[in-house]
């Protein structure tokens, strides 16, 4: 006899505004309580000096995390010139001065240099495993590591303000895997300057806006009213640019016991020009879909040979 999860069968995306000095963990523990979730978690850590978008899977919806750690992300931060530290943001200590300030029109011209797709290292203190280890806590521990370069995506990046001569502060959109950290370590270096990340906001996760973000404190008194479920996203909400395929009650039926189903030759061919190339955890996604039966989501799979073979199966309360 199988026991019974703990906590509310709820499922659903909280967009969540995380403060500052607060852990990703941390965060995601404290939504799973709001809604005495039985399963939770994020779709990519942001730090304890970051604060902004942090979406929260709850439930069903973590099954689509790893499309969202795929997605498009924003950030607004703000260099503090003059001085890197051993973290590359605030919180590490100072490793090298200089008294050199950038003009505006300097950074401007300098950061356009990293539009495009480009080759960056990692920063001494990220999550990047070596031999299984952490690089962060290799570094605390001490350790020099090499780390070596990645292929990232810059889709925009831009100067947005600035405070006196000391501090810069910079919009960029990117891909996954990026770090502005490690940008504002390798723009310095470009400007023969010192700097660090002072302030750093992630404004937009793929399809989940700052404006759509609720913070901690909010959702919490929602909780208390018994009003929380008025923040929380359908599931689908995270898959907003995979070909949706609108399905019946009886295919609906199939999909949830994990069977594939048919499509009609006109069908297919309507979503053909919605497929592009991914990679999502590893596996060649470049034909999923989403079926939905009354505009619910019922099923992640892959549309070929006339099928649609379902990969992830939804369960969804009503």
């Amino acid at each position: 006899m199988s026991r019974r999860k703990k906590g509310e069968d709820v499922s659903g995306w909280v967009v969540l505004d995380k403060a500052e000095d607060l852990t990703s963990t941390q965060a995601v523990s404290a939504v799973r309580r709001i809604f005495n979730a039985q399963k939770a978690g994020h779709s990519g850590t942001l730090d304890p000096l970051a604060s902004g978008v942090l979406p929260i899977a709850l439930g069903e919806a973590t099954k689509t995390v790893p499309w969202l750690m795929e997605a498009e992300k924003e950030y607004v931060f703000t260099i503090r010139w003059g001085v890197s530290t051993a973290t590359q943001d605030r919180e590490g200590e100072p490793t090298s001065q200089s008294d050199v300030r950038p003009r505006r029109e300097e950074v401007e011209k300098a950061l356009a240099g990293f539009v495009g797709e480009i080759e960056q290292v990692p920063p001494q203190f990220s999550a990047v495993k070596i031999d299984g280890e952490r690089a962060y806590d290799l570094a605390r521990a001490g350790e020099e590591v090499e780390l070596m370069p990645r292929r990232v995506v810059v889709y925009e990046a831009e100067v947005v303000g600035a405070d006196g001569l000391d501090l810069t502060s910079i919009r960029v959109r990117c891909g996954k895997g990026f770090y502005i950290r490690a940008l504002v370590r390798d723009l310095a270096a470009a400007l023969g300057a010192e700097g660090h990340v002072w302030r750093l906001r992630r404004t937009a996760v793929g399809p989940f806006q700052e404006s759509q973000s609720v913070r901690l404190d909010d959702l919490q008194v929602l909780g208390q009213k018994g009003a929380a479920s008025e923040r929380l996203n359908p599931v689908e909400t995270a898959l907003d640019d995979i070909p949706a395929l609108a399905i019946n009650e009886g295919d609906a039926f199939k999909l949830r016991q994990g069977r594939p189903i048919v499509l009609l030759p006109h069908v297919v061919e309507t979503l053909k020009p919605k497929f592009r190339d991914r990679i999502i955890a590893g596996q060649d996604a470049s034909r999923a879909a989403l079926a939905l039966f009354q505009g619910k989501a019922v099923a992640l799979g892959d549309v070929r040979a006339g099928q649609f073979k379902p990969t992830r199966v939804f369960h969804i309360a009503e």
